[in-house]
């Protein structure tokens, strides 16, 4: 009877976690961490209203109206009174608790320097001695006191000002703490003082009131003027402190919610307009191309010669061919929004914010930084259920579920995990195999020692048996289902053993299970992923799989919200083997090495053709990646140009390798001609097809190194390949269609990448000479995205040397990297983060372990949006 409700819940949850997926695609608002906002705009009353526009208004109220002078934009208390919230100020309490960060920033005038206790301008507490939090005035200097699990419950010690820091002039104080625990007082946009208050901030009292002018029990009163008071739940940088000072006092609400960070037009510019431009123009007008001797993708020369005359697109050229559909030309013209926000651009001043517009950071549009409810690929769900159950599911699990499918160069993208009642009857099939196979007595051990089916007993063994399996603790809900099974064993006469297997089962049958599923539903801000939630992080990162017993017990002790702690997890995981083989399924998507699988070159034109020397092609690669990066700890970028590889007898032969081994060895490759380095394996050569296409091989150089951006050609061309005969090689028919007026615009971006790799043939073997009697070559020209200039080579060991000491390559890999190590397409929004990630990472070797290690620390895997709570 159990076991027929059990398949039911199997099919029902996964599929209701499909629709938690499906409602958790929409972005969320509020970006910037606001939580609350008094700009006393009001001239009068006895409430100062939260204008924040974030959650419910978290308003004041004044205690003593007559104490107050107020005015449009300020409020002064000149008699002692208080200025508070009518319950305790949650939405700051929990925004600040979740993210581990704050930032204080207040227009004040003191009244006189002689107030001390501190005098409280700010403060949520309690009484004298107990606080959250406390700016206040302390003579000359400013004092903040913040709680956190390594102070008192007073703050203390406390990080105050320099002495004579303050007069009695209006002053901008900003006090900043970000989760690290660094922290700052800036005064009229200068940092005055820094230093560190470590901890975190979990013990923030949840009844606190905000209040101004007082403490909540009195007798710390302060009087002055406020003009502006907000509070953010994460540490400005320095420079939106002096951008906020630089724009005064007189600055509205809105200047603040928006940041002050931005030009209206540059915020356009980098939502609208560069991608606009990135789609539509740099096909033609890019530096390298410059057809009509226009180049779009820079600023400095878009402005030239009246193409873009800001604030005037009735002169600008550009404005006038697009409105006229002249441009672009042989594609689709602007749609009629699309117009409307080229020519609000332009009238609205053509602000512009890059150096470069690079077409690559705009392949994906906004919001493919969204998160996304990730289902287990197929061999992260095999190292999961080794991880938490200790069996191999190996066979069963490749046999039973569908095959992941590639999107956006990857088959782990979230996006395209679906789940269909294909895989709903395997996962049920395979957890029934997987509790089988264990020894469910000894594992229920490891949770709990008794083996009573009582409520006390019972539950505390789901529980602590359910955070291992769904790698976190479990809600009330969760348990009582788990219960229910329990109950439901007993009641048909069945046992504990009986019982414990059926509950093992439907956990790994739980969304929870299949998917890595977060907290999401929040108040739409950006927060610091939960400490559980990083721990799957760093597990499935590093190791494509669920968190050990380290991670989790880490995380229940709250270490994880710490860098510092996270650095040394990285450090420790990147030393167990599944880091290794995390990475080598890295290189594996990354050149879509599964294709070899089902490769059938032609047998006339390659009669020595085997599926086992496919293989040994992937072998070649795998254990040529796993030497250079992990026995050597050599740069990524080294993967190009290193001068061994790693061959079988068959493959050898293939090569024309002299090689006395039986079986895969490492060989140099300093006296063989043509070989060093991923291009010249068999596993990347065979991209070209029979034919060696070096349309094929040009745009996975363009693409797959050097990031660059190439559009499909218009439906009305011919792609049908052109094959070689005598007299005419595949070079010479690329350099036709290179200098072809409708073809060469795209073609000499992508196919002169492949000219190096010409005396190589369908299936990688080196050839001097073609089948018809063409002399090939191996010289050529390299154009790397963004620059006008090709770089001419001798020699294919001269591209790639060219390859491996390029910045874009070395981006390229790091972009890569990082969209595996996310499981999504990265785009506009994710662009600053990943180019911090690159340049931390080049600073410690640019290694597989400095990539890994700079992107988990980066805010791409720390934060989180949340999704507003459904009201």
């Amino acid at each position: 009877m159990y076991l027929d409700l059990s398949k039911r819940l199997a099919i029902a949850l996964p599929l209701a976690a499909l629709a938690f997926s499906l409602a958790n695609s929409q972005a969320a608002a509020n970006p910037n961490g606001l939580i609350a906002l008094y700009d006393f705009q009001s001239a009068k009353g006895s409430v100062v209203t939260d204008r924040s526009g974030v959650g419910t208004p978290l308003n004041l109220k004044i205690a003593k109206p007559a104490s107050v002078q107020r005015s449009q934009r300020s409020l002064k208390i000149v008699r002692p009174t208080i200025i508070r919230s009518d319950k305790p100020a949650k939405k700051i309490i929990d925004s600040v608790k979740r993210s581990g960060a704050i930032t204080v920033e207040a227009w004040i005038q003191t009244a006189k320097l002689g107030q001390a206790g501190p005098a409280r301008v700010l403060t949520i507490s309690s009484s004298p001695n107990e606080r959250n939090l406390t700016l206040g005035q302390d003579g000359t200097k400013i004092e903040v006191r913040l709680r956190t699990s390594r102070t008192s419950n007073n703050g203390i010690p406390a990080t105050a000002t320099a002495s004579r820091a303050l007069n009695t002039k209006l002053t901008h104080v900003v006090y900043t703490r970000d989760r690290g625990g660094r922290t700052r007082i800036f005064l009229n946009g200068r940092q005055n003082k820094s230093g560190k208050v470590s901890g975190d901030l979990k013990k923030w009292n949840g009844n606190y009131r905000l209040a101004l002018g007082d403490e909540l029990s009195g007798g710390r009163s302060w009087l002055g003027t406020y003009r502006l008071v907000a509070i953010y739940s994460r540490a400005l940088s320095a420079s939106e402190v002096k951008r906020r000072f630089d724009s005064g006092p007189k600055a509205s609400s809105r200047s603040v919610i928006a940041q002050a960070e931005k030009h209206p037009g540059e915020v356009m510019f980098e939502n609208k307009i560069a991608p606009l431009i990135a789609e539509h123009c740099l096909e033609c007008h890019d530096t390298a191309t410059r057809k009509g001797k226009t180049d779009l993708s820079r600023k400095t020369t878009a402005f030239v010669d009246d193409f873009i005359v800001p604030g005037k697109s009735e002169k600008s050229v550009i404005w006038e061919l697009v409105q006229s559909d002249d441009m672009p030309t042989d594609r689709a013209p602007l749609s009629a929004e699309e117009k409307k926000l080229l020519k609000q651009w332009i009238d609205g001043g053509a602000q512009w914010t890059v150096d470069v517009i690079d077409p690559a950071i705009y392949t994906h549009k906004r919001g493919a930084s969204q998160l996304w409810v990730q289902r287990l690929t197929v061999p992260e769900y095999i190292a999961t259920v080794k991880a938490t159950t200790g069996v191999d599911i190996s066979n069963e699990a490749k046999e039973l579920l569908p095959k992941d499918l590639r999107a956006d160069g990857f088959s782990n993208t979230a996006y395209n995990l679906n789940i269909d009642l294909k895989h709903v009857s395997s996962y049920a099939k395979l957890a029934e195999i997987i509790v089988s196979r264990m020894d469910v007595m000894a594992f229920t051990q490891r949770f709990h020692r008794s083996r009573k089916l009582i409520d006390k007993d019972n539950i505390a063994l789901i529980e602590n048996m359910g955070k291992w399996i769904l790698r976190g603790p479990l809600k009330g809900h969760e348990t009582a289902a788990f219960r229910g099974i329990s109950t439901t064993v007993m009641n048909v006469g069945g046992d504990f053993k009986e019982a414990s297997a059926h509950i093992i089962e439907a956990m790994l049958q739980s969304p929870r299970f299949i998917y890595r599923i977060e907290a999401q539903q929040g108040d739409g801000s950006i927060y610091p992923v939960g400490e559980y939630e990083m721990a799957s992080r760093l597990s499935y990162i590093v190791w494509g799989a669920s968190p050990d017993r380290e991670l989790l017990k880490a995380a229940e002790e709250s270490r994880l919200s710490d860098p510092g702690e996270i650095a040394k997890q990285v450090d420790r995981m990147l030393k167990d083997p599944r880091a290794i083989t995390r990475s080598q399924q890295f290189i594996s998507e990354w050149l879509n090495l599964g294709r070899l699988d089902n490769m059938q070159p032609n047998p006339k034109k390659f009669p020595n053709w085997t599926p086992a020397l496919g293989t040994d092609m992937r072998a070649e690669t795998l254990a040529f990646f796993k030497d250079l990066v992990w026995n050597q700890k050599r740069p990524l970028s080294h993967l190009l140009n290193a001068n061994f590889t790693y061959v079988t007898p068959r493959l050898a032969k293939h090569y024309g390798i002299r090689f006395t081994g039986d079986s895969l060895e490492r060989v140099e490759l300093a006296n063989v001609r043509g070989r060093g380095g991923l291009l010249t394996h068999g596993s990347v050569l065979t991209i070209g097809g029979d034919e060696a296409s070096m349309v094929a091989r040009g745009l996975f150089v363009l693409r797959d190194l050097l990031r660059g951006a190439i559009k499909d050609p218009p439906p009305s061309v011919n792609v049908t390949p052109v094959p070689a005969k005598a007299g005419l090689s595949h070079r010479q028919i690329a350099k036709q269609r290179v200098a072809d007026a409708n073809c060469g615009g795209c073609h000499v971006k992508f196919e002169p990448l492949a000219f190096g790799l010409e005396k190589f043939d369908g299936i990688g073997a080196y050839h001097d000479i073609d089948e018809y009697g063409n002399r090939l070559r191996e010289d050529g020209e390299i154009l790397f995205p963004g620059t006008g200039k090709s770089i001419a080579y001798k020699t294919s060991a001269e591209l790639m040397d060219l390859l491996a000491g390029s910045d874009r390559v070395k981006e390229c890999i790091t972009w890569k990297l990082t969209q595996f190590a996310l499981g999504r397409p990265l785009g506009p929004d994710d662009a600053r983060v990943v180019d911090n990630i690159h340049k931390s990472s080049q600073e410690n070797g640019g290694t597989y372990a400095s990539v890994i290690k700079a992107i988990v620390l980066s805010d791409l895997v720390q934060m989180t949006r949340t999704e507003l709570a459904s009201k």
